[in-house]
């Protein structure tokens, strides 16, 4: 398999690093947050220039765009978590959570998963922007969530370097284990929900079986340094993980085998971490966004060699 990679576009605007990218229903339209509080929209069919859409006081780590509703909730740093009607630019509901940061949103149905600081797991009403839940099971960080509709679970990847496996529904707690020798940075679910992808401060990916009850099935010494996140191509056939490495590596899914590395040298990639990708649909482009507080836009094209 030959992987040809071309840089498109490197944005600019954020004055901090930018730690999270989120799409949308639009497949052209995605957002992004960073440690300048800045919350910007963009639009890949003219990427040159983002909007703003909100500017919160303190780094915004978490963005999730809630479909039901099309509104944008962002997770901001000591604080809590705010619902934007990202098109109108205002803020229409807000929920204050934490003292500490909060690392990660998602979202099933009418109701939001927020993983903090402080090692909680929160269920939110979005209609009534009540919280439903909440489980603290370590005082570590919550650093990741990862939904299996399939299996009715959740996974979350916590700082004390464990993985815990929570009931979707009422999120009482259904495995756990020390899946690392560091912080558990992303988990993710491969496409079909059979296996739960892990990546580490300790700069391995691992894979566990979901269907066996989450035995381990695969590893592999990934990157230099952290691993800070995982995302999975549109067709689900290959995924990239990015690291305070300051690359990009190109995987295989299936075979879990290492296809391609996008770095400053050989790409023009980032100078520093890469914290965020985001793999979207329109024309199958790859973000990526970085403590150097540029988003870098991606064409990756995958021929099959001939023999």
């Amino acid at each position: 398999m030959k992987v040809e990679v071309q840089k498109l576009h490197s944005l600019t605007g954020h004055r901090d690093c930018v730690y999270t990218l989120q799409g949308s229903s639009g497949n052209a339209i995605f957002f992004s947050g960073s440690g300048d509080g800045m919350v910007v929209a963009w639009d890949l069919t003219h990427p040159e220039s983002g909007e703003l859409v909100a500017k919160l006081p303190n780094s915004v780590y978490a963005l999730h765009h809630h479909r039901e509703t099309d509104l944008l909730v962002a997770g901001q740093n000591y604080s809590g978590v705010h619902l934007l009607d990202w098109q109108h630019k205002k803020e229409v509901g807000s929920l204050q959570l934490t003292k500490a940061a909060i690392f990660d949103i998602q979202s099933h149905g009418k109701n939001l998963l927020v993983a903090t600081g402080e090692g909680r797991l929160m269920k939110i009403d979005v209609e009534s922007m009540t919280v439903t839940r909440n489980v603290q099971l370590t005082d570590k960080s919550a650093r990741a969530i990862s939904i299996s509709e399939l299996h009715g679970e959740i996974a979350v990847g916590y700082s004390d370097n464990s993985i815990r496996i929570f009931d979707l529904d009422d999120l009482t707690l259904k495995y756990e284990w020390v899946a690392h020798t560091n912080s558990v940075f992303t988990v993710r679910y491969t496409p079909g929900e059979k296996f739960l992808l892990s990546g580490s401060r300790d700069a391995r990916l691992k894979v566990w079986d979901a269907s066996g009850s989450y035995r381990q099935s695969g590893e592999v010494v990934a990157h230099l340094y952290a691993i800070n996140h995982l995302e999975f191509s549109p067709d689900g056939k290959h995924f990239v993980t990015c690291s305070m490495d300051k690359s990009i590596k190109v995987w295989d899914t299936e075979k879990l085998k290492l296809l391609k590395v996008i770095d400053r040298a050989r790409h023009a990639g980032h100078g520093t971490s890469v914290n965020k990708v985001l793999w979207t649909t329109y024309l199958d482009q790859l973000l990526s966004a970085s403590d150097d507080r540029t988003i870098s836009v991606w064409n990756i094209n995958f021929e099959k060699q001939s023999i």
